[in-house]
């Protein structure tokens, strides 16, 4: 059961991604994306969701309490945003959740 809880963070490091590149290359609010923002946003999001996936498949749990520590300065600022970024606020958040279910589960569970 803590496992299925601790894929919270699986999801959610997906469900950032996913998003980002949509926003990066299909904006739809603005016409053209600075590469400078691109890069940014790749290696303050994207980076910690890859961080997050790797952090459930290897069952590292400080992997994905890095991934929530990294990714927090942006998702705040996101949180703010009106709209659908505020969804990346939610993915940082969850990343914790997880990190706290995967504290929770055995010591010996390394599936």
């Amino acid at each position: 059961m803590k496992r299925k809880l601790s894929s919270i963070g699986l999801m959610a490091g997906v469900l950032s991604i996913i998003p980002w590149i949509i926003f990066s290359f299909f904006n739809p609010y603005l016409n053209q994306v600075e590469g400078g923002t691109i890069l940014l946003t790749f290696g303050m999001l994207v980076l910690p969701s890859c961080l997050a996936i790797a952090s459930f498949l290897l069952s590292k749990k400080v992997l994905m309490l890095i991934a929530f520590a990294w990714s927090l300065p942006i998702s705040l600022y996101l949180l703010m945003a009106p709209g659908v970024f505020l969804l990346f606020g939610v993915t940082s958040f969850s990343y914790l959740i997880s990190f706290i279910f995967m504290m929770k589960s055995p010591r010996g569970y390394n599936p």
